[in-house]
């Protein structure tokens, strides 16, 4: 499905726009995989039974933890135990290898997008319309005046300013005790 996307993409080319929200897309999905990942491996060491145990506490049905903890179990019931938590017959590390897949084609989605990104911006400035150009226009020279008017009003700040340090020297004159 990924290919189809990716082929589709490669003759229709896509709007920044339309990218960013595929990238958000894949970004998430990359988050939810490694989300996932954290909670296989979670899931997988604080199971005791998903561990691997030695030969020889494995003959008498019983397997001794690091922490010293003793686990009683006969055979059939870790059968059900592990085909009851992952539903199938590939093991305890199904579900890890199954979320670490999903985060490997996430990752490589969300680069092809982030890669294809600045292609989409040399396209766009390729094949600008006149509509485009004009506005463009427009905007500069409203950026243009802008400026001037900003000069126009910097200026008229100074004065201002200017004017009001004269009458604090004017007002403190007033203030000070005469000498007659």
């Amino acid at each position: 499905m990924e290919e189809s996307e990716a082929n589709a993409s490669a003759t229709n080319p896509k709007t920044t726009q339309e990218l960013a929200v595929e990238g958000q897309k894949h970004l998430e999905e990359t988050i939810q995989s490694a989300f996932q990942i954290l909670s296989s491996m979670n899931d997988e060491l604080c199971n005791p039974l998903l561990w691997p145990t030695d030969s020889s506490a494995a003959g008498n049905g019983h397997s001794s933890l690091p922490n010293g903890v003793v686990v009683h179990s006969d055979s059939s019931s870790s059968e059900n135990t592990n085909t009851q938590n992952h539903g199938d017959s590939s093991g305890a590390g199904g579900a890890l290898e199954e979320a670490r897949f999903r985060y490997k084609n996430s990752v490589t989605a969300l680069r092809a997008v982030l890669a294809a990104i600045p292609d989409s911006h040399k396209e766009a400035s390729e094949t600008g319309s006149p509509a485009d150009e004009t506005e463009v226009e427009k905007l500069e020279e409203q950026a243009s005046n802008l400026r001037k008017e900003l000069v126009k009003k910097n200026a008229y700040i100074k004065v201002l300013i200017d004017q009001l340090r004269d009458l604090i020297t004017d007002i403190s004159t007033w203030q000070s005790p005469c000498s007659v």
